[in-house]
């Protein structure tokens, strides 16, 4: 989990919610890569679909692109 800084705050709160008090993001770095189906709940990054831990940190992160590309979070 990576708790974010308030510098996104603005940006979250300018989309429409995923679902309550979620948004489905794509998390693009600084370096390029991309990961996509990223969960963004009370200003953390909480997962990404398809790893058990985030690989990056928050100074990796160039943007955030908020899909809505639901899934069963739940079971995985």
């Amino acid at each position: 989990m990576i708790s974010l800084s308030d510098q996104w705050a603005g940006f979250f709160r300018s989309h429409s919610e995923t679902g309550m008090g979620y948004h489905v993001v794509s998390i693009v770095l600084r370096d390029g890569r991309r990961f996509d189906q990223g969960i963004v709940t009370g200003g953390q990054l909480t997962q990404i679909r398809g790893l058990d831990q985030i690989p990056f940190s928050e100074g990796d992160i160039d943007h955030f692109i908020v899909t809505h590309a639901t899934w069963d979070w739940k079971a995985g």
